[in-house]
C-alpha cells in the first residue's frame, strides 16, 4: 500500500475512533489488553474500547483487520485469530471471551515437514524435461499434420461432389477414431494401472505422466462427450470404475481414472473437479477418490485425493472435500472443508431413461460428428484454398516475393472477412437460433436426459455462452444491451459503466433475472438447472436489485438472497433459511458480515446526480474506443495467421505434409510472442502499481482495456512444463527458480511475486485486485520460497504467503492476509490447519 493510501486509512480510523474514545471501556483481563492494543496499533489510535464494533464504530475493513490478525498471531501470549472470528465477533471483548485465555483455545500448528522445495530436482532435470515435452509437442504435431494432410489430398481429389463427401465421411472416422483412442493405447501402454504413488516433477516419470494428461484431455471425444453416455465410456475406457446410470456433465477431465470409483446412479455437476492427482512440494501426488451409489457432486466443487462419499450423500454447489475427509451413507455436506448441513440439492424428480434411449443419444453424437461437422470441415478448407487464386500451381513462386498488390489484397481481404464476417455472423445467429429453440424448452418441467429436450437445453446453452463477446462489451455499458438482447431480464437497468465482467455463465439466458442496481464480477455461473442422473429440469434464477457479486459465484436457482447483499468471492450461496437482505456473505458455509463500510463509500458522491451521468458519459466514450482497439488488436492477430495459413498451403506444393507441422509450430510461437508484446505494450513495458480509486477514475477504465488485451488462455497450453514459467517471466512475473505451475492464472502479473520452488495446481488463481461496488482496489502479492497452491485455491491482493506455506485445495486466501512461514491454512475463508496437508505416498523417482 502506497504512503498517501496508508495515510488516508489511518486518518479514517482516527476520526472514526475519535468519536468512539469518549466511551472507552477498559480491559479487563490480559487478553482484552493486548487484543487492544494490536488493534490501536494497527489504526495508529492511542486507545481502543473493548466494545468498540470493528467495523460500524471504529470503520476498519477486511484489509485492515486482516493485517490485525496477522500481527496476532505474531504475538506467542495470544491464541491465533481468523477473519471468520473477526466477523462473528466484531469487538475485543466479545473476540477475546471466544478465543479464551486458555492453552486450549490456541491453535496447535502442523508439526514440521521434510523441506522438499528441492524434491523436484535440479537445472539438469528441468531443462531435460522441457526437451522432451517440447519434442514430444513437435513429434505428436508433425503425426497429426502428415494424417490430416494426407487425408485431405484423398478427400479433395477431383472425384465430385458425392464422392468427395462420402471420402470426408470415411476419412473422418477413421481420424476421429484414432485421435478418440489413441489417448486410451498410451496411458495403457505408458502407465498401465495409476497405483497411489508420489512422482518427482521434471523427472522422467513426470514426462509419462503429463504426456498422458494432456492427450487424455486434449481428445477430441472430450469435446462431443460431455454430459453424454460417451463419457462414461470413456472413463471406463481409462480404467475408471463407473456404474451404470452415472450423469457426469463436469469439464475437468480426471487423469488418474484407475484410482476414480463412482457408483451407479451418481450426478457430477458441472465444473466439478476431481482430477485424482494434485501437486505438493514439487511432487505429483496420486490417489483415489470414491463416490458412492445415487450421490450428489455440486457444481464448482473440488473433490481432493484420499476423499470420498458413500451412498447416497451429498456435497454442495462450492464445497470442497480434503484429503481424508469422508461423507458418510446418505448425509448431505457442504462448504470448505465440507461439514455436515441439513440442505437437500437433489430437487429433481427422476425420469424414465432406459439403456436404449443412451445408446440412441450416443448414437446420434457420433453420427453427427462422421456425418455432418467433419465433412463440413474439409469442405470448409478446400473452398478456403481453391477459392484464392494464388493458391494455385505458382503460389510457392509468388511467397517468395510476396510484394505484389495483388497478394496482399488477398489476405486482407480473407482476414478481413473471416474475422469481422463471423463477428456480425456470430451475434446475428446467437440472437435467433436460441430464442426459437427456447420454445422447446418450457420452465418447470421435468424432462427425461438424453432426448431432443435434451439436445435443445445443451443446444442453447452453447451457443449463448459464446465467449467472444461477453469478453469484448463486458466491464461496459454495452454488455447490459448485450445480455438483454441475449434474453436475460434486465428490465430498468441502472447502468454503471461495470455492470457485469467478461465473463457470466448460464444455462439458460430466457430465465434470468438480475435486479436493478446490481453489479456482478467476473466468474458469476448463473445455475438455471437442476438434474438428476435420469432427468433435468429449467428453473428460474433470479438476483435481487443493488447486489454486489464477487469472482467466481455459482448462483443457484434456490438461492436465497434478496436485496442491497454483498456476495463476496467464492462465497457458497445459501439455499435454505430466510431471505438475506442488507448484508454481505462471505465463505463457504456463508456467513453474514457487513454490507459495506464507511470507507467503502468514500467514492459514492461519483456516482450519483449530474456527476454520475458526466462520469458514466466518459466512460462510456472510453470503453468504446477500447472495443475498437480489442477489434483491431484481434483483427491483426487473424491478418497474420492468414499470412501463415497461406504461406503453409504455398509450402505444402513444395515441401509436403512437413510444412504444415512447422508451420503449425510457428503459429503457435506468434500467437504467444503477439499477445506478450500486446500485453506488456499496453501498460507501456512498465509495471502496475496498487491503485484504490472509483470505477469512474480514467486509471480504472485504463485497466479495464488491460484485462481485455492480455494473453487469451493461450499459456494454459504449457500447463506443466518449464516453459510456463518463461513466458509468465516475460510477462513480468517475478518468479523464482524451477516453479512448478500446472495451470495458475494470474490476472495483474506485474504485481505478482513468486518464490523459487513453488508448486502452483491446476485451477489456482492469484488476483492482485478486486471490484466493491463503485471501489476498485489492487496490490502486490508475495508468494514465497517453497510454497504449495491447491486445486482450486484462490489468493486475493495484498496477500504475503511466508516461505514453505501451503494453502490447501478450494481455499480462498482473502486480501491482506499474512501466512506465516511453513503454515498449512485452508478454507473458505482460509486460516490455519490443525493437521498437515500432506499424505504419505511411496515415491517413484
Amino acid at each position: 500500500m502506497t504512503t498517501e493510501k496508508t495515510a488516508e486509512v489511518r486518518a479514517a480510523g482516527t476520526a472514526q475512533s475519535e468519536i468512539s474514545q469518549a466511551f472507552q471501556v477498559a480491559s479487563e483481563n490480559s487478553v482484552e489488553q493486548a487484543l487492544t492494543e494490536a488493534l490501536a496499533e494497527i489504526l495508529s489510535v492511542d486507545r481502543v474500547s473493548v466494545d468498540d464494533h470493528f467495523f460500524d464504530d471504529l470503520g476498519a475493513d477486511s484489509m485492515v483487520m486482516a493485517r490485525f490478525c496477522a500481527r496476532v498471531r505474531k504475538r506467542p501470549d495470544l491464541p491465533s485469530v481468523s477473519m471468520k472470528d473477526i466477523y462473528a465477533t466484531p469487538t475485543i471483548r466479545r473476540l477475546a471471551a471466544a478465543l479464551g485465555d486458555s492453552e486450549q483455545n490456541q491453535a496447535e500448528p502442523s508439526p514440521p515437514e521434510p523441506d522438499d522445495t528441492q524434491g523436484a530436482g535440479g537445472r539438469f532435470a528441468y531443462i531435460l524435461c522441457g526437451a522432451l515435452q517440447f519434442l514430444l509437442f513437435v513429434a505428436y504435431m508433425s503425426l497429426t499434420s502428415f494424417i490430416t494432410a494426407r487425408s485431405y489430398d484423398w478427400v479433395s481429389a477431383d472425384v465430385g461432389i458425392l464422392r468427395e463427401y462420402l471420402r470426408s465421411v470415411v476419412v473422418g472416422g477413421v481420424l476421429f477414431l484414432t485421435t478418440a483412442t489413441l489417448p486410451i493405447i498410451m496411458k495403457w501402454v505408458l502407465i498401465g494401472r495409476w497405483k497411489e504413488q508420489e512422482i518427482r516433477v521434471w523427472s522422467l516419470a513426470y514426462v509419462r505422466f503429463w504426456f498422458v494428461k494432456s492427450l487424455i484431455r486434449a481428445n477430441p471425444l472430450v469435446l462431443v462427450c460431455i454430459g453424454s453416455p460417451l463419457y462414461v465410456f470413456y472413463l471406463r475406457a481409462l480404467g475408471a470404475k463407473v456404474g451404470k446410470r452415472v450423469a457426469i456433465f463436469s469439464r475437468s477431465v480426471p487423469v488418474c481414472t484407475d484410482l476414480l470409483t463412482i457408483g451407479e446412479g451418481t450426478v457430477i455437476r458441472k465444473e466439478a473437479v476431481f482430477p485424482g492427482y494434485r501437486a505438493h512440494a514439487g511432487r505429483i501426488q496420486t490417489g483415489p477418490i470414491t463416490i458412492g451409489k445415487n450421490a450428489f457432486v455440486g457444481e464448482k466443487t473440488v473433490l481432493d485425493i484420499g476423499s470420498s462419499l458413500g451412498d447416497g450423500s451429498q456435497i454442495g454447489h462450492a464445497s470442497s472435500l480434503h484429503s481424508g475427509q469422508a461423507v458418510p451413507d446418505g448425509e448431505h455436506w457442504h462448504g470448505s472443508p465440507a461439514q455436515p448441513a441439513d440442505v437437500d440439492y437433489q430437487v429433481v424428480e427422476p425420469a424414465r431413461c432406459g439403456l436404449v434411449r443412451r445408446i440412441c443419444y450416443s448414437t446420434w453424437q457420433l453420427v453427427s460428428v462422421l456425418v455432418l461437422w467433419v465433412p463440413l470441415g474439409f469442405a470448409g478448407v478446400n473452398i478456403i484454398l481453391t477459392g484464392i487464386p494464388k493458391l494455385g500451381e505458382n503460389f510457392s513462386q509468388e511467397l517468395l516475393h510476396p510484394t505484389g498488390w495483388a497478394f496482399w489484397r488477398e489476405v486482407l481481404v480473407l482476414s478481413t472477412l473471416l474475422y469481422f464476417g463471423a463477428a456480425i455472423f456470430g451475434i446475428v445467429f446467437v440472437y435467433t437460433v436460441p430464442r426459437l429453440l427456447r420454445y422447446g424448452i418450457k420452465p418447470g418441467v421435468v424432462y427425461p436426459l438424453y432426448g431432443i429436450r435434451y439436445s435443445i437445453h445443451r443446444t442453447i446453452a452453447r451457443i449463448t455462452n459464446l465467449k467472444f463477446y461477453m469478453y469484448l462489451f463486458g466491464d461496459s455499458s454495452y454488455i447490459v444491451h448485450y445480455l438483454q438482447g441475449l434474453g436475460f431480464k434486465l428490465s430498468r437497468a441502472e447502468q454503471t459503466g461495470s455492470n457485469f465482467g467478461m465473463t457470466v455463465a448460464h444455462e439458460s439466458p430466457y430465465l434470468t433475472t438480475v435486479g436493478r442496481g446490481t453489479m456482478v464480477a467476473d466468474g458469476l455461473s448463473v445455475i438455471n438447472a437442476d438434474y438428476s442422473n435420469t432427468s433435468f429440469r429449467a428453473s428460474p434464477t433470479s438476483i435481487g436489485p443493488h447486489n454486489f457479486l464477487g469472482n467466481n459465484i455459482a448462483y443457484p436457482s434456490q438461492g436465497r438472497t434478496g436485496a442491497n447483499c454483498l456476495l463476496a468471492t467464492k462465497v457458497m450461496v445459501p439455499i435454505d433459511g430466510k431471505i438475506r437482505e442488507g448484508v454481505g456473505l462471505l465463505g463457504s458455509p456463508s456467513f453474514e458480515i457487513p454490507r459495506s463500510v464507511e470507507r467503502d463509500g468514500r467514492f459514492d458522491h461519483m456516482a450519483k446526480g449530474e456527476e454520475l451521468r458526466r462520469n458514466l458519459s466518459a466512460k462510456n466514450r472510453y470503453n468504446l474506443r477500447t472495443v475498437a482497439v480489442v477489434m483491431l488488436v484481434r483483427w491483426v492477430y487473424i491478418f497474420a495467421l492468414v499470412l501463415l495459413a497461406m504461406a503453409a498451403a504455398g509450402n505444402y506444393q513444395a515441401f509436403g505434409a512437413e510444412a504444415i507441422a512447422v508451420q503449425l509450430v510457428i503459429m503457435l510461437l506468434f500467437s504467444m510472442v503477439y499477445f506478450v508484446l500486446v500485453e506488456r505494450g499496453v501498460a507501456r513495458f512498465r509495471r502496475l502499481q496498487p491503485q484504490l480509486c472509483s470505477i469512474y477514475d480514467p486509471y480504472f477504465w485504463w485497466h479495464e482495456r488491460y484485462w481485455k488485451l492480455v494473453l487469451p488462455g493461450i499459456d494454459k497450453m504449457l500447463a506443466g512444463t518449464p516453459f510456463k514459467n518463461i513466458l509468465s517471466r516475460v510477462l513480468g512475473v517475478r518468479i523464482g527458480k524451477r516453479v512448478f505451475d500446472d495451470g495458475c492464472a494470474m490476472t495483474e502479473k506485474t504485481l505478482t511475486t513468486i518464490g523459487d520452488g513453488c508448486t502452483l495446481n491446476a485451477g489456482s488463481v492469484i488476483q492482485c485486485h478486486s471490484q466493491e461496488d463503485g471501489t476498485f482496489k489492487s496490490d502486490r502479492t508475495t508468494i514465497g520460497t517453497g510454497c504449495t497452491l491447491g486445486v482450486g485455491a484462490f489468493v486475493h491482493y495484498g496477500v504475503t504467503m511466508g516461505d514453505g506455506s501451503v494453502l490447501g485445495a478450494d481455499a480462498f486466501l482473502m486480501k491482506g492476509e499474512d501466512v506465516p512461514e511453513r503454515a498449512r491454512w485452508a478454507g473458505n475463508p482460509a486460516r490455519e490447519m490443525r493437521m498437515s496437508s500432506s499424505i504419505s505416498l511411496p515415491s517413484l523417482q
